[in-house]
């Protein structure tokens, strides 16, 4: 994930708040979503929790987006969000410019049939699926690569020991 412009800090868990709230500050956060299932942080930032779904514009007025995942795969370096409350719905972790994902180290999967297996039920109920392996990217036909058109522009996975 790091290859691909993320940061990627490993935490204790006691450390979460103090981290998080470092986080915002180098980024300039002050009013964050957070999933209603996602970590509960108190961090002298504001959190706004999407329940009832926040507005794609007030989601866009939001200064980030804080979520846990459903796994991480360490073969690929990726994050997997499965629309169940701890990942949050699509909207929700795609449009505002910054997202800050928590990883409990015991949710991640050796390699990718590892996640597929672990995903079953979320797909059997229709929950859409999100890998993540850095932020948001993609190149125009001259090769030059643009940040945040598809999802976040910024990403930091703090990996929780």
């Amino acid at each position: 994930m790091a290859e691909y412009r993320a940061t990627v800090t490993r935490i204790i868990a006691a450390h979460l708040a103090e981290t998080v709230a470092r986080l915002c500050r180098e980024r300039g956060a002050r009013r964050i979503a957070v999933a209603p299932g996602g970590p509960d942080v108190r961090s002298g930032v504001e959190l706004v929790v999407d329940d009832p779904p926040l507005s794609p514009q007030a989601l866009d007025e939001l200064d980030g987006v804080l979520t846990g995942c459903a796994l991480a795969i360490a073969e690929t370096g990726t994050i997997v969000l499965d629309g169940s409350e701890r990942s949050g719905r699509r909207a929700l972790t795609l449009v505002p410019d910054w997202h800050l994902c928590v990883v409990e180290a015991g949710s991640v999967v050796p390699g990718v049939p590892d996640a597929v297996a672990a995903l079953a039920d979320a797909a059997r109920e229709g929950r859409p699926l999100t890998l993540v392996s850095g932020p948001s990217a993609t190149s125009d036909i001259e090769l030059d690569r643009v940040e945040g058109v598809h999802g976040p522009r910024t990403l930091d996975v703090l990996v929780l020991d």
